[in-house]
This record gives C-alpha cells, sequence and structure tokens, in this order.
C-alpha cells in the first residue's frame, strides 16, 4: 500500500485529478450538503478507477504481478490504497458542510465513500480502461439513471446518493453493487494482460 500512495503522489495525473475533485467538491459544498456528497462521489469514483486503470494503461500491472506472483494481495493494496485516500480526500472537502448544519449527510458520505472507492476501483479492475469507464459512467449517469431512473432505481449513483441521504435501502444497494463490481474484478484477475 505504501509503494501505491507514493505512486499517486508522484504521478501528475493522480494528484492533479485529486486536487480537481477537491476544488469541486469544496465548492459545490459551500452551496448545499447534497451537492457536495454528489461530487465526492463523483471524484471518488474518479479517482479509484484512474489509480488502478493507470496500471493497465502504463502497463506496470505486468511489472505489479512480477513482482507479487499472487494477484489478489494487488488488487487488495490497490482497493486499500484507493479507499485512504478518498476517505481522506471526502473528510477535508467537506468542512464547509460541517459549518452549514449538514453534519449528518457529512457522517453518512464518509461512510459510504470507501465502498464508492472499493467500486471504482473493481470497475477498473475489469474494465481496465479509464476512457471507456468514464464515458460509460457518464451515459450511464445521464441516460439511465437520471432520464430513465429519474435517480429513484436503486442503480450504483443513486443508491450511493440515497446512502448519502439516509434514504431507504440505499446502503444496502450500494454495499451489494460494490460488492458484485469486486466479484467481478476477483474473476477478471487472470486476464491476460498482453491485449491491454
Amino acid at each position: 500500500m505504501r509503494s501505491q500512495l507514493y505512486r499517486m503522489a508522484t504521478i501528475r495525473s493522480s494528484w492533479l485529478s485529486i486536487a480537481l475533485f477537491a476544488v469541486l467538491a469544496t465548492s459545490f459544498g459551500v452551496l448545499e450538503a447534497y451537492w457536495w456528497a454528489l461530487f465526492v462521489g463523483i471524484g471518488t469514483f474518479g479517482i479509484s478507477v484512474l489509480t488502478v486503470a493507470q496500471h493497465y494503461q502504463h502497463r506496470t500491472a505486468a511489472l505489479l504481478y512480477l513482482a507479487q506472483p499472487k494477484r489478489l494481495p494487488v488488487l487488495i493494496s490497490l482497493v486499500a490504497t484507493t479507499v485512504a485516500v478518498t476517505w481522506v480526500f471526502a473528510a477535508v472537502t467537506g468542512i464547509a458542510v460541517l459549518f452549514d448544519d449538514g453534519h449528518l449527510m457529512y457522517r453518512r458520505t464518509l461512510f459510504v465513500v470507501p465502498v464508492m472507492a472499493v467500486f471504482g476501483a473493481a470497475t477498473a479492475a475489469i474494465v481496465r480502461r479509464s476512457s471507456w469507464i468514464f464515458y460509460g459512467f457518464a451515459l450511464w449517469f445521464v441516460l439511465v439513471e437520471g432520464l430513465a431512473g429519474q435517480m429513484r432505481w436503486p442503480l450504483p449513483i443513486s443508491s450511493y446518493l440515497d446512502a448519502a441521504r439516509g434514504v431507504g435501502f440505499g446502503r444496502f444497494f450500494f454495499i451489494g453493487w460494490a460488492v458484485v463490481a469486486l466479484a467481478g474484478a476477483v474473476l477478471a484477475l487472470y486476464k491476460d494482460l498482453s491485449n491491454d
């Protein structure tokens, strides 16, 4: 995990992404706690996807697996890194929400951000291309969850927002989505790296 944290700190695209998402989340946190939770979720997903997908895009995944032939510990390290970084990211960017009577949403969001980090990292371990994930995520968010489901169906982002607001079974649905994605990532671990 230490090497993953070092890698994130030294790769410019990683810390620039974190800084960009932090500015957006903090800015929207000043306006309203709901918007902060949404942008923290999107930022967490983006940071997690970039952290894992970069290994495949820069061909460092093969080196990781040569150094550690058991691939499951590598996946666990990547997921743990994204969980730690994104939780700190959420805690820091939400300080404005705490001062604006959003303490309940702040606590709920800090609980569900690690689940979003697992979901994003697992999705990247399956798809392995950050651009495909981001384009697909944008289409999914707008067309399926936004227009078709009107943010009411228990789909990943809707469930995340429900969990952050403390509505219904959103937390359980979202944990379910993360578990399914993680199971897919474990199955994809042994997929050939030569095509990536």
